[in-house]
């Protein structure tokens, strides 16, 4: 159900968006805990939501440190290992 996924993403967005205002980097965690009492569904529609943003917040990061290396003449940010399979 697109509704799902759509709600989750904008909760998700909204609080990545504002955890730093009440000084807690997970949370998340805790906006999971409570959506899971009611939805298990939503909840792991969030709990999705919230790794791909973080994900996409990593990617972003190393972009522009491998950018930025670039323009000061530097080598750039070294990639993680790729994990096997099964990590």
């Amino acid at each position: 159900m697109r509704a799902i996924e759509d709600l989750a993403d904008a909760l998700a967005r909204d609080v990545l968006d504002n955890q730093d205002q009440l000084g807690d980097d997970r949370f998340y965690d805790k906006v999971a805990r409570v959506i899971g009492t009611s939805s298990p569904t939503l909840q792991e529609a969030f709990m999705t939501a919230v790794r791909i943003r973080l994900a996409e917040r990593r990617g972003r990061a190393f972009l522009e440190a491998a950018l930025q290396a670039r323009r000061e003449g530097r080598s750039g940010p070294e990639a993680p290992r790729e994990l096997g399979p099964g990590h």
